[in-house]
């Protein structure tokens, strides 16, 4: 049976405007009572703290995914509310505090408890996921009235968080999948085998539209561990990422900043002398513009790095905001047309997202190579000039 376009889109426009009337989220209350009830509240808040543990289902909700998006010093699979028990498994705190300080994460509690290492006393802070220093066991992490910011003394963190151990995995992982392609080329004389072999085309890729269109056969290859290496660990990260376990590494703005760091670095140091005349001193224009431009492309050099790692963060770290929003409309919207039409859109949604996990290591990679191109051209006409 065919369905006509118009019929169609008529039916799902209905069921939209109608899904405000069909949900039960909201019921109807006293609003005057309400506002009392929250005021008594507040009155009440104020003098437990003001980080009081959130109890209806959106501030639970916001609070989970403002969690989510943070680092964690435990990696935990999933929690049970009711019991108030958490399933995972911790990882070693290493902190630079008046000698090294290693302990387990579970003294923390997740985040409940103070933890006492030598004579020092350490506690996370909900707000950022660090750690502080206290006075006592019985110190509380103090934050600026004005900025908001903790004041406690934040020792040097050495960590291995979740997203530090996302990275060693995502290294292994690649580590052992690549020595393997490599291994079953020279034993096979030249034809890949074992997993390894889903990625060849990939790799070939890589070289044939990427790096010898960009930098030139003549320099492509001194570039290429490079590229294969930033693609296939932006692109596990990005994976991993959509894994259920609230890894977020690539929406980390350090990760991102780090990368963007290595490009830039690798791009000037093996710069040659004509992509250095082009900056301060570029040809083929007058005298007095090349001491105007000098100043603005001087400054490109740290705005493409900068625009690397802005790219990369900012789409990764909105996806999760956004898919995890939409997952927890199903919990607001107690209708079966609402939690149904979220469950829907979050699934269509998610494939989106592994689109993007290869599209953002394609894009970083792909500028990558035009710097590194740029760094190496060749400009034979300036003999003319």
């Amino acid at each position: 049976m065919v369905i006509s376009n118009r019929p169609l889109r008529f039916i799902i426009a209905t069921f939209v405007a109608c899904l405000p009337l069909m949900s039960f989220a909201n019921p109807e209350v006293d609003s005057v009572k309400v506002n009392t009830e929250m005021a008594h509240e507040v009155t009440e808040g104020s003098h437990e703290g003001a980080h009081a543990e959130p109890t209806d289902v959106k501030s639970k909700i916001k609070a989970f995914i403002g969690h989510h998006v943070l680092d964690s010093h435990d990696f935990t699979f999933f929690s049970d509310e009711v019991e108030g028990k958490h399933y995972g498994f911790s990882l070693p705190v290493i902190l630079w505090d008046n000698g090294l300080q290693v302990f387990s994460s579970s003294r923390f509690e997740h985040g409940e408890a103070v933890a006492e290492s030598n004579g020092n006393f350490y506690q996370i802070n909900h707000h950022d996921g660090k750690v502080y220093k206290l006075d006592s066991a019985d110190g509380k992490i103090t934050e600026n009235e004005e900025t908001g910011y903790p004041t406690n003394i934040r020792p040097i963190d050495f960590s291995i968080t979740k997203t530090v151990l996302s990275i060693m995995i995502a290294s292994l992982l690649m580590f052992l999948l690549f020595t393997g392609l490599a291994k079953s080329y020279a034993k096979n004389k030249g034809i890949a085998s074992g997993p390894g072999r889903i990625f060849e085309p990939i790799v070939l890729y890589i070289r044939d539209e990427i790096a010898i269109p960009n930098i030139g056969e003549k320099h492509y290859k001194k570039y290429m561990s490079y590229l294969l290496t930033i693609f296939f660990f932006v692109l596990f990260l990005n994976i991993f990422g959509l894994m259920p376990f609230g890894i977020n590494v690539t929406g980390n703005l350090t990760i991102t900043f780090a990368l963007a760091i290595m490009t830039f670095l690798i791009t000037n140091l093996t710069a040659n002398k004509n992509y250095w005349g082009h900056i301060f001193w570029m040809p083929g224009v007058p005298k007095v513009m090349r001491i105007v431009l000098a100043p603005i492309e001087l400054l490109g050099i740290f705005i493409k790095p900068f625009s690397l790692m802005i790219r990369l963060y900012a789409n990764i770290f909105a996806g999760h905001i956004v898919l995890m929003s939409i997952i927890g409309l199903m919990f607001i919207f107690k209708s079966w047309l609402g939690s149904s039409l979220s469950f829907g859109l979050s699934f269509v949604l998610s494939i989106l997202e592994i689109l993007v996990a290869f599209l953002q290591a394609y894009i970083f990679t792909m500028l990558s190579a035009l710097y590194f191109g740029s760094a190496v051209e060749e400009h034979h006409h300036e003999e003319a000039h």
